[in-house]
């Protein structure tokens, strides 16, 4: 399960002109891609890992504070173009992205685990078209692998 988040300031997912999620203020953009052999594990290491990672700023300018710490909001959208894969060609292939049927439950677990932490998530609309308005703050942004998580810590 690959995530790339962004530190926003402020964001909102419109569908068909009519907003869907929405983070006024502090908070994180989370692009989540699932891949065929992702469970529900990945969903979790995943989610831990962003509710606790330390990328606002402290009193003194330092990044050391979770979205927590900041009481930010978390707007979850989904994103099967994470997978894409590029060497061959110009036209990315999506193969590595798992079928709608295994991903999208994924997909609403993750949300599901990430209030577990929070509740202030928001998420988009699976496999809709969706047209996502950030203010990325810094910018601040990340990408996170579910397997680096599963590698044993050295």
């Amino acid at each position: 399960m690959l995530a790339i988040i962004q530190r926003i300031n402020g964001g909102e997912v419109v569908i068909d002109g009519k907003t869907v999620a929405k983070c006024d203020g502090l908070g994180l953009l989370v692009l989540l891609g699932v891949t065929h052999e992702d469970t529900e594990e990945d969903a979790r290491l995943l989610g831990d890992k962003i509710a606790k990672l330390r990328i606002f700023s402290d009193e003194n300018d330092k990044m050391n504070l979770s979205v927590l710490d900041v009481d930010g909001g978390i707007i979850v959208v989904s994103n099967f173009t994470l997978y894409g894969a590029y060497r061959k060609g110009n036209r990315p292939d999506y193969m590595n992205s798992a079928h709608p049927g295994h991903a999208e439950p994924l997909y609403e677990y993750f949300a599901e685990h990430m209030k577990t932490h929070t509740p202030k998530v928001e998420t988009g609309v699976f496999g809709a078209d969706m047209k996502v308005k950030i203010t990325n703050d810094g910018p601040v942004t990340m990408q996170l692998d579910s397997n680096v998580l599963r590698q044993p810590k050295k």
